[in-house]
Order: structure tokens, then sequence, then C-alpha cells
């Protein structure tokens, strides 16, 4: 496995994973722009209607759908990544095996 292409992969898994964590304790630093404004607007309109003496459960619940998006993304993101790693390791394994069954011995 010293397969350059498998070293980055690892790095980006574990870089991603790190990121699922973070959305998942609620971090927004993972987030993307689209991602973040979401949370922003819900964040500015329930604190609105806080302000007002109303109840913000729709602002709530716009940011927990965002912060479920974010975590779809994420883990779309990491299932690629392990499907291209196991492409790789397929890959290298298949090539090892020809360049055996084709030795003289």
């Amino acid at each position: 496995m010293g397969n350059p292409d498998l070293r980055r992969l690892d790095r980006e898994i574990r870089a991603t994973e790190k990121k699922l964590e973070a959305v998942r304790r609620g971090e927004w630093w993972p987030l993307n722009g689209r991602e973040r404004r979401a949370m922003a607007r819900a964040l500015a309109g329930g604190a609105y209607r806080i302000t007002r003496g109303r109840s913000a459960d729709r602002a709530e619940e716009r940011m927990d759908a965002a912060g479920n998006a974010a975590e779809m993304r994420l883990t779309a993101e990491l299932t690629a990544l392990h499907g291209e790693r196991q492409r790789l390791l397929t890959e290298a394994a298949r090539a090892k095996a020809a360049k055996k069954s084709s030795g003289w011995w």
C-alpha cells in the first residue's frame, strides 16, 4: 500500500471523517457556502421571531435541515472516497497477480 494515490485518498478520507464528526457536533466550519447561508438565514429569522415574542420552531427546523443536508453531503463524499480506494486496491492487486502469473516460474 505504498501507492501515493492510496495515501492521498486515506488523507482525504480522514479529513472527511473529521468534517462529518464536526457537523454532527453542530460546528459550522465544515459547511459549504450554501449551507452556511441557510444556517445564518434560519438563525437570523429565529432571533427576529424570538425578539418579537414568537416561537422559533420553524427556524430550528430549517437549521436542522441544513445540518442534515451537510451530513448527507459529507456521507456521500465519504462513500465515494471509500469506493475509489477500493477500486485502486483492486487494480493494484490485479496488476500484481498479472505480473506474478506472467513470470517464468
